[in-house]
């Protein structure tokens, strides 16, 4: 009852946010050129080694398809490409670090406009075919959707049963 008797400028000047717990939030993106999908080898902890497709935390009061673009252009040199969004992914132990909240875009390009080239925490940066079966290849390197970081698989299957 307290809390009607106050204006809004009371109310928020002493709202305890401690209340509620944060969640850490991300954005990932998904890049398609044809039947090719662009991922990056993750070059730190967790799934290090491991393929995964660009995206990262959002700074504090970034809006998130600008935490997209800026994780694409930070790990593949990519930019200038319209963003879709896919979806929100909030399975928890989606990442091991915590509580994380992902909201997922993708951009269907024309690889031959573009150069990529890994940077920031990406060890390397792959076209890879999508075969029927749903196995990633790109060179002698053949991939499942089980082999992917984090919960990307997901994404990757929303994504591809939209197309």
């Amino acid at each position: 009852m307290k809390d009607k008797m106050m204006s809004e400028e009371e109310y928020l000047a002493n709202y305890d946010d401690s209340r509620y717990p944060k969640p850490s939030v991300t954005a990932d993106i998904v890049i398609l050129a044809g039947n090719e999908i662009l991922l990056i080898k993750r070059g730190n902890h967790p799934f290090m080694g491991k393929w995964a497709t660009p995206g990262g935390f959002a700074n504090k009061n970034e809006e998130l398809v600008m935490t997209a673009k800026r994780e694409l252009e930070e790990e593949t040199g990519i930019t200038g490409v319209s963003l879709s969004l896919v979806g929100v992914y909030s399975k928890p132990g989606r990442d091991p670090r915590g509580w994380v909240i992902s909201t997922a875009y993708k951009a269907t390009i024309n690889k031959e406009d573009i150069s990529v080239k890994a940077a920031d925490d990406a060890a390397d940066a792959r076209w890879f075919n999508i075969m029927p079966d749903m196995t990633l290849v790109s060179g002698d390197l053949h991939l499942t959707l089980d082999d992917l970081a984090f919960d990307h698989k997901d994404i990757i299957k929303d994504v591809l049963k939209r197309a």
